[in-house]
C-alpha cells in the first residue's frame, strides 16, 4: 500500500525482516501489530490509513506531539545549514543550550552539561562523574529500577529481565529495597528503604560513590515515593559524602507537572541526567552538574555525535515551546484529570489494583491470580485498546501495568474518549 508517496510493505513483511536481519532480542507489542507510518501532533497512522491517539508518545519521548511544526522546522533549517562538526570545533547550538539550561532549567546550582546521544550515555557519564569526583568505586541503587543497558548502568539497574549481561560486576553496586511493596502501606515501605539504607552505609558508606534513583520509577511501574522520602535519603547520604543522581531520562522536561521530577520532592541532586522528552525524537542526552563536581570531569572525553547543531536547535525548540505553550503547569493539570478517571475506573472494575503517578506519567496496575495471568490480562486489554484505535504501553516488573505517557499538547478530550473505551474493553473483559 502507498502513503504519502511511499510504498509500504505491511506489518507481516516488517517483522519478517525484523526476524531475518535484526536480533532475536528485540520484540514488539500487540499479536496484530499495525505498522505505523506517520505521526501528527498526539496521532499516529498505521499503513492502512487508520489512526490512532498515541498514549504513550514512544516511552515519554515525543512529548511536544509527533511531527510538531514548531520544533520541526528548526530541527530541518540546521539540518540544511550544519549538521556536524564534532565538539573538536566551535558550533553556537550546543553552548546556547548549555546556557539555556544552566539558567531557568535546571534546578539549584546545576550548571555544568555535557552532552551525549542517549539516556544510557547519560547515566554512564554520570557515574563516571561521581566515581571521578569522589575518588570512590561503588554504587547504591533502588531494587527495579531501569538505568541503561551499557556495563555501568546495566550494573546499577535493578529489573532482572534488563540485565541481560552474565558477567556484570556483582560487588560494584548494592541495591536497596524500594519504597513499594504492594504488600505493605507506602510509608512503611518507604521506611523499610532507609533503614536499609542506613544499614548499608553503616557498613560500607565511606567505599559509595553515588546512588542513582528514578524520582518516579518507570519501568518499574510508575513508583511514587512519599513525598518526604527524597529528602531524607539526601541527608543520609549526605552524611557519608556519597553523591546523589537523579535519572530524568523518563520523568524530565515537564512530564509531571515539574520540569523535573525530582523538584516534586524539594531537593537538588548532584548530578541530573535527561534524554528522551528533550530531543521530541531527535537523539539527545546529557548529564548536568555543579561547578565543583564537573571540576573533576578533567581527563580527556568526548562523545562525537554529543550537542551536535541539529540535536541542540531542536532541543532549544522543544524548551522553547514547552514554555510558550505552559506544558508543564498543563502536565500537572490535564494528567490529574487522566490519573482521576484512571481511579474511577478502579473503583469499578477489580482487574485494576492500583494506579500511581504524577501528571501524564501514570500507570494502571493489572492484577490476576498470577503474575502469568496478570500479564496476560495486559496484553488483552493494550490488544483491545489497539483496535479501538488508542495506543497504550506497558511496563512494572511482571510487565503488569498499563503506561499512559502521551504527548503533554493531548487535547482533553481524546483522554475523556481513551477513558471511555477503556470502560468499555474493561466491562467486556469483566463479563467474560
Amino acid at each position: 500500500m502507498k502513503h504519502e508517496g511511499h510504498t509500504h510493505i505491511g506489518p507481516e513483511a516488517v517483522v519478517a525482516k525484523r526476524r531475518r536481519y535484526g536480533y532475536p532480542c528485540t520484540a514488539h507489542f500487540y499479536s496484530e501489530p499495525p505498522q505505523i507510518v506517520s505521526g501528527k501532533l498526539h496521532n499516529l497512522y498505521g499503513h492502512d490509513g487508520k489512526a490512532y491517539i498515541d498514549f504513550f508518545s514512544g516511552v515519554s519521548v515525543v512529548a511536544c506531539g509527533h511531527c510538531n511544526e514548531a520544533i520541526t522546522a528548526r530541527t530541518i533549517e540546521q539540518l540544511q545549514t550544519l549538521q556536524h562538526t564534532s565538539t573538536i570545533y566551535l558550533t553556537q547550538p550546543m553552548v546556547d543550550l548549555a546556557e539555556r539550561l544552566a539558567n531557568g532549567v535546571l534546578p539549584g546550582n546545576l550548571k555544568r552539561t555535557f552532552f551525549v546521544n542517549s539516556g544510557s550515555e547519560a547515566n554512564e557519564g554520570a557515574l563516571l562523574a561521581a566515581r571521578l569526583h569522589t575518588k570512590r568505586r561503588s554504587f547504591l541503587a533502588l531494587e527495579y529500577g531501569l538505568h541503561g543497558r551499557t556495563f555501568l548502568t546495566m550494573n546499577v539497574t535493578g529489573i532482572p529481565m534488563w540485565r541481560s549481561d552474565d558477567f556484570l560486576d556483582q560487588e560494584v553496586t548494592t541495591f536497596i529495597p524500594r519504597p513499594y511493596d504492594p504488600g505493605m502501606d507506602q510509608e512503611a515501605a518507604a521506611r523499610r528503604s532507609l533503614e536499609a539504607l542506613a544499614n548499608v552505609l553503616a557498613e560500607k558508606g565511606d567505599t559509595i560513590a553515588a546512588m542513582i534513583v528514578e524520582p518516579i520509577q518507570g519501568n518499574g511501574g510508575m513508583i511514587v515515593p512519599p513525598d518526604w522520602y527524597f529528602r531524607e535519603l539526601k541527608a543520609m547520604l549526605e552524611e557519608h559524602g556519597i553523591l546523589l543522581i537523579a535519572d530524568e531520562i523518563q520523568t524530565g522536561c515537564g512530564r509531571t507537572g515539574r520540569m523535573f521530577a525530582i523538584e516534586h520532592y524539594g531537593i537538588v541532586p548532584d548530578i541530573l541526567t535527561m534524554a528522551k522528552a528533550l530531543g521530541n525524537g531527535v537523539p539527545i542526552g546529557a548529564f548536568c552538574t555543579t561547578d565543583e563536581i564537573a571540576a573533576s570531569l578533567n581527563r580527556p572525553s568526548a562523545s562525537t555525535f554529543g550537542g551536535n547543531p541539529v540535536s541542540s536547535a531542536t532541543a532549544l525548540a522543544v524548551l522553547d515551546y514547552i514554555e510558550q505553550e505552559g506544558l508543564v503547569e498543563r502536565s500537572l493539570r490535564v494528567g490529574g484529570r487522566l490519573i482521576e478517571g484512571l481511579r474511577e475506573l478502579q473503583g469499578r472494575y477489580g482487574l485494576i489494583a492500583d494506579v500511581r503517578g504524577k501528571g501524564f506519567m501514570a500507570g494502571a496496575e493489572i492484577r490476576g491470580a498470577t503474575d502469568e495471568e496478570s500479564a496476560a490480562w495486559t496484553d488483552i486489554i493494550l490488544e483491545r485498546m489497539k483496535d479501538e484505535g488508542f495506543i497504550i504501553g506497558k511496563n512494572g516488573v511482571s510487565r503488569n501495568v498499563l503506561a499512559f505517557q502521551p504527548a503533554m499538547i493531548i487535547p482533553e478530550e481524546e483522554i475523556e474518549a481513551m477513558l471511555r473505551a477503556l470502560d468499555q474493553v474493561l466491562a467486556g473483559l469483566s463479563q467474560s
